[in-house]
């Protein structure tokens, strides 16, 4: 039902019986409107008392109440953090495991958090736990998930960029494109990568197999990676594109080089 749903152009005007559906977490958001619309308090009222845990509730607030700014993504965090403690303290991962594959798009969100932020999985499990979320058919649990590893992966930078130059293999798109997407030297909402930033050519075992993907969004991906380089080491990237164009004259690499060579050219 969700697939075939447009959704609505501003938030006043989402149907009221969509907003509840939404609200109860038995429908996924279709748009940005919609995942911006849903009161995330209210939908992780209404998860706890489906799941008898509402015990849950107060401290998971607590936390959120305590954000000093509220933003969809630092209530996702908060939520999905809170949820995550409560689970460890209460040996719950009964409940943890009905969370990823929840139907409501944002439940899904929080359960990425639930891994990316376990202090008790190491790099590997947690990438591991992560490829179901990179794979989600929402653009909203693809975005949050690589930014729940984020930190992890910009701390074992080496041993990161080794599994992920695995998924440059995978057959699903949406994995593939978290491979270059999740190690953006600056990326978009998180933290940048200073490593990469000085020294992108240690990105290249995932940008390589990329380079003439068939796939727009990986394209789209590759090319924003490095235009992001291109900013601290615009030789490093005309270079790059140069052969590139030479070694693979595709209408894919083409369009990841002019991508890649935007803000050089402005």
């Amino acid at each position: 039902m969700s697939e075939k749903r447009k959704g609505a152009r501003s938030i006043k005007d989402i149907p009221q019986d969509i907003l509840e559906q939404l609200n109860r977490g038995e429908i996924e958001t279709a748009n940005l409107t919609e995942w911006l619309a849903v009161d995330q308090r209210l939908l992780l009222e209404n998860l706890l008392q489906q799941n008898n845990r509402i015990g849950y509730l107060k401290p998971v607030l607590e936390n959120v109440d305590q954000l000093k700014k509220q933003t969809v993504n630092t209530l996702n965090e908060a939520i999905g953090v809170g949820l995550l403690n409560l689970a460890g303290k209460n040996n719950d991962n009964e409940f943890l495991s009905k969370l990823a594959t929840h139907p409501a798009d944002l439940v899904r969100c929080w359960a990425a958090y639930t891994i990316g932020r376990n202090h008790d999985l190491n790099l590997k499990e947690k990438l591991k736990s992560i490829q179901s979320f990179a794979s989600d058919s929402h653009f909203g649990v693809r975005e949050i998930c690589w930014m729940t590893v984020r930190p992890d992966i910009s701390k074992n930078l080496d041993e990161s960029l080794f599994v992920l130059s695995e998924w440059t293999q995978h057959s699903n798109e949406n994995v593939r494109r978290f491979a270059s997407e999740s190690t953006r030297p600056r990326g978009v909402w998180c933290e940048h990568i200073d490593a990469l930033k000085q020294n992108p050519g240690l990105g290249l075992e995932i940008l390589e197999p990329l380079r003439s993907d068939s796939s727009r969004y990986v394209q789209d991906s590759v090319g924003n990676w490095l235009n992001d380089a291109s900013k601290s080491q615009p030789e490093f990237v005309v270079e790059v594109c140069d052969e590139w164009l030479r070694e693979s004259p595709t209408k894919e690499t083409q369009y990841i080089v002019k991508k890649a060579l935007r803000t050089i050219k402005k």
